[in-house]
């Protein structure tokens, strides 16, 4: 998913095998609920109802501890570029580097869980949090995401131009980027995946409501078509087509219904069970570890060691509680994390990639990894909050 390295070998990699992403928006990094004004209410039990005034809406509880979530997933893809960047700066060979090449993939496999919390975050978000009350309101919703991630798709092309990195014409790549992700938005590819899930879920939501959006059907009908239809077209005429990355597999569809599960949960998990919790998510962090360097890297985000590692973090945050003094900036962080995903990868390559050596000691890379993690978090998150400040958040994420 969102990737693990700038080149095209790593592109191709990271979509397979499920990992390096995102941000996914709406429940991904960045994305906000519908303002409790658009949502569907209920007036509270018992409610008084007489004379002129109105029934007071019962307003959809504010879950600070997702926004934690969130918070702390977006993070976690960051943390597993900057780490990946490592990894290939010695050619994931052990002997090029031994401190750089475990500082990589400890770094890297201790992040697998960012992924699939994201996709657990949009199951909620669309069947539990903020269910969409009708198919105009979650064509807003794919609007939101869909058109930051096209500006950084064009933004990530010119800058990749001016560097003097695109293998291909910018305008094939272009076109190429509206039906999959292309160096060097590499990242992107999360978006082709999560889109997808929310209209599938956002479509049986509304059905369930007795609605019948017709719109949101065809498009997912469109979807499930395009990629057979270009091979059609691909084997009549001979033209090359593009590869389309548009869709999901059976293990994004598994978090995402089985994060609407676990985050639905109506109090936290007891304390006697949290240190267990911590116990066997350090236990998959080995098992991803061995994994990633033993048999293939990048594991995919279906294995269950990272399946396991997941549902240990999600139930080590879901209903904790955030204190109050915490909780605005918690939130105004939780809605930049979008654009810090979507940002990132600049950082990580004028700032890793550029600087990063493969015969680092164990010194140098203690102080080395630490500096440019947070470098590149704090470039991050201070542009998006910037452009949020500046009002761009619709066009940037």
């Amino acid at each position: 998913m969102p990737t693990n390295t700038s080149t095209e070998t790593a592109s191709t990699t990271a979509r397979d095998d499920g990992r390096g992403g995102p941000p996914a928006p709406e429940a991904a990094p960045g994305a906000t609920p519908e303002p409790a004004s658009e949502r569907g209410q209920e007036p509270p039990a018992g409610a008084a109802t007489s004379g002129d005034a109105a029934p007071r809406p019962k307003e959809r509880e504010h879950r600070f501890d997702v926004d934690l979530l969130r918070l702390v997933a977006s993070c976690a893809v960051i943390i597993t570029h900057v780490s990946a960047a490592l990894i290939h700066a010695v050619d994931q060979q052990r002997a090029n580097g031994e401190a750089v090449y475990w500082a990589g993939f400890v770094g890297d496999s201790s992040t697998s869980f960012a992924v699939p919390v994201f996709f657990a975050i949009a199951g909620w978000a669309v069947v539990v949090g903020a269910p969409p009350k009708d198919s105009g309101r979650l064509w807003q919703r794919l609007a939101r995401n869909t058109l930051p991630m096209f500006v950084w798709t064009a933004i990530y092309l010119v800058w990749a131009f001016t560097r003097d990195r695109n293998e291909d014409p910018i305008a094939d790549l272009a076109v190429d980027s509206l039906f999959d992700s292309v160096q060097p938005a590499y990242h992107l590819w999360f978006m082709y995946a999560y889109l997808p899930i929310i209209v599938m879920l956002g479509f049986v939501v509304l059905l369930r409501a007795g609605q019948r959006p017709w719109g949101l059907g065809l498009l997912l009908l469109g979807l499930a078509g395009l990629a057979p239809a270009l091979s059609t077209l691909h084997e009549v005429t001979g033209w090359e087509t593009p590869r389309v990355g548009w869709g999901f597999g059976t293990y994004s569809v598994i978090y995402a219904i089985g994060g609407a599960f676990l985050l639905a949960a109506a109090r936290p998990v007891p304390a006697r069970w949290r240190w267990p919790l911590v116990g066997l998510a350090l236990v998959s962090v080995l098992g991803i570890v061995w994994y990633n360097t033993d048999i293939h890297y990048v594991i995919p985000n279906a294995h269950p060691f990272v399946g396991v590692l997941s549902v240990c973090v999600i139930l080590l945050l879901v209903r904790v509680r955030v204190p109050e003094r915490r909780r605005a900036l918690i939130g105004r962080l939780a809605n930049a994390a979008l654009g810090a995903y979507l940002i990132h990868v600049i950082f990580v390559e004028e700032l890793v990639d550029r600087f990063v050596e493969p015969d680092f000691s164990a010194v140098q890379v203690a102080f080395f990894l630490p500096g440019v993690l947070l470098m590149t978090l704090a470039l991050s998150y201070a542009a998006s909050l910037l452009w949020g400040r500046l009002g761009l958040r619709r066009y940037l994420g």
